[in-house]
């Protein structure tokens, strides 16, 4: 099961909605996805789940169920199902869906790292920019340089 790939912190970790939003926003079906719509669908599927790993598919209506597939091509849930026995010797399948955990923090470290990149890069370009023409017109470039001034400044001169 996928779990077993997860650190142990994260293994045990309660997924926030922020969390599941990049996730959904950085998965292969979603990109360029609307924050908010990203956010709201993932308020809406960690509302069935509240704070378990796994619901039971029959709480889900069709509509809802069609969200669990879309989420589940884009990698962030699994389905799992477990089978029994009834007392008169039928068989009972249970369907369940899972989060994919690993591929959900995956996508959030994706995402933190693209930004991170952006934001160097955006960065930069200000980084070859001279010193000197960060300082305002008239304004001193070094210190001492006009202490003159500072001093008319304090007698009430200029």
């Amino acid at each position: 099961m996928c779990a077993l790939l997860l650190p142990e912190d994260e293994r045990h970790q309660i997924l926030k909605v922020e969390d599941l939003t990049k996730a959904i926003r950085n998965s292969v079906d979603h990109h360029g996805m609307e924050e908010d719509a990203a956010k709201e669908m993932a308020q809406h599927v960690l509302n069935f789940f509240g704070f378990n790993d796994r619901i039971i598919d029959n709480v889900l209506e069709p509509e809802d169920r069609d969200a669990f597939y879309m989420l589940e091509d884009s990698g962030l849930l699994v389905t799992e199902r477990e089978e029994t026995t009834l007392y008169d010797g039928r068989e009972w399948r249970i369907h369940y869906w899972l989060f994919k955990k690993d591929r959900i923090y995956q996508l959030v470290k994706e995402a933190e790292e693209k930004a991170k990149a952006l934001s160097d890069e955006h960065s930069a370009c200000y980084a070859e920019v001279p010193d000197t023409v960060w300082f305002a017109k008239g304004q001193p470039e070094t210190e001492g340089e006009n202490e003159g001034d500072n001093e008319n400044l304090t007698n009430g001169i200029k």
